[in-house]
């Protein structure tokens, strides 16, 4: 990875791109290429391209994108709400993983939700289930609240679970204004 770590405003042309990409990053055996696989406790597929597409298409929604050599290799979504901004879909290219793109999409994503948005606080929710993530996210500086949220089973947009007791975590970060820089 170059040392310049630019991220985009992904644009309605990045919709397959993006659904390939989170696809094969959450579900399926091609997500086993990396450590944050979903492929054991969910199959079908993790966005479809009217999904993504309709909520790029909502204010206060965005999707930042990061590529190399023209491949969109990592995305998130990021959505305003209020005086707080909820990250979800981030996606780094399984065979990528583990190379710290993740931790600078998520370092990345929190800034422009303070730049742009003015969030003075992160939101998420994770698969209880996953706790090597919600371990990872919790060294990025997030709380697990404690609260939970029940999965939604029956809504097939969600992918298809393995296991009747899936359900997420509520994490929050709070979020600091960037200091302005001295000269």
């Amino acid at each position: 990875m170059s040392a310049d770590f630019a991220l985009r405003l992904a644009t309605a042309s990045d919709v397959p791109a993006l659904v390939a990409l989170v696809n094969v990053a959450y579900r399926g055996e091609s997500s086993r290429a990396g450590w944050a696989t979903e492929a054991d406790l969910l199959g079908g597929i993790r966005i479809d391209a009217d999904r993504l597409a309709t909520e790029m298409a909502t204010d206060g929604n965005v999707v930042l994108v990061h590529e190399e050599d023209g491949d969109i290799i990592a995305c998130v979504h990021l959505e305003r709400q209020g005086k707080h901004s909820y990250l979800g879909m981030l996606t780094t290219k399984p065979t990528l993983q583990a190379k710290g793109i993740g931790r600078r999409m998520l370092g990345s994503a929190e800034a422009w939700a303070v730049t742009h948005w003015q969030s003075q606080e992160m939101h998420m929710t994770v698969i209880i289930q996953r706790e090597t993530l919600v371990a990872w996210y919790e060294r990025c500086g997030y709380a697990n609240t404690g609260e939970t949220k029940p999965f939604p089973y029956g809504d097939e947009r969600w992918g298809l679970p393995k296991r009747d007791d899936l359900a997420f975590y509520v994490l929050k970060k709070p979020l600091r204004p960037e200091s302005p820089r001295r000269t």
